[in-house]
């Protein structure tokens, strides 16, 4: 099998290729490994990479991998060099911490700096008021958040940065496996509240550096 890995999407998007573990057989992921460490030594993150998928991995290529098990990421042959921008992640609660993750881990291996911001769900206000200062600080946001999905309409009527909203699969009965959430963010009024797929923390931060890309390029072009 020849896989055809996109070496110039970094060059042609900003954003580089990444690796999705999910579902992949360990024939594939080892041979894809394989490749990508004999023809290029360049960073390559791995995605929703599960434990026993990185103990295949792992005799050979430890000394070439980060592994982190709750966000299920890898960074293969270490990270970019670091770039402008502050994101913060604000994440509704506890349950919402993997996403959460996912997305701080993806920022790290593009360069970016962030802050995660924990438990600051709507079910009790005040912890996200008394953190809005610092949240307001970032460059960026990050929401994420299960059941209703509050905390992304309440946080873009706060702030004045970009906001991407990360619906989650946290939830009882009705809210149907981050259904309700997803189309809580869809619907709500908030101007400007920018939504991903449930889950998806990766594609959040994706699209956070794709923001963070534009402005620094439009800052260098007029300095």
């Amino acid at each position: 099998m020849t896989f055809q890995f996109d070496f110039a999407r970094k060059q042609r998007t900003g954003i580089p290729e990444a690796i999705q573990c999910e579902n992949k057989s360990d024939a594939s992921l080892l041979n894809l490994v394989e490749v990508l460490t004999e023809k290029d030594s360049h960073p390559v993150l791995l995605t929703r990479l599960s434990e026993r998928q990185f103990q295949l991995l792992e005799p050979t290529y430890s000394d070439r991998t980060d592994y982190e098990s709750e966000s299920r990421t890898a960074f293969l042959n270490g990270t970019y060099p670091p770039a402008n921008g502050l994101v913060a992640i604000v994440a509704a609660g506890t349950s919402d911490l993997s996403v959460a993750l996912e997305a701080e881990r993806t920022l790290e291996f593009l360069g970016f700096q962030s802050e995660s911001f924990i438990d600051v769900g709507v079910a009790g206000l005040s912890r996200l008021l008394n953190r809005i200062d610092e949240i307001s600080q970032a460059d960026a946001i990050i929401t994420i958040a299960g059941n209703d999905a509050a905390l992304a309409s309440v946080l873009t009527g706060l702030v004045d940065k970009p906001v991407i909203g990360v619906p989650t699969s946290v939830g009882y009965g009705i809210a149907t496996g981050g259904q309700v959430a997803l189309n809580a963010m869809l619907a709500s009024c908030a101007q400007g509240l920018t939504v991903t797929n449930i889950d998806n923390g990766f594609g959040a931060a994706c699209a956070t550096a794709r923001i963070l890309n534009a402005i620094n390029k439009s800052t260098a072009t007029h300095d």
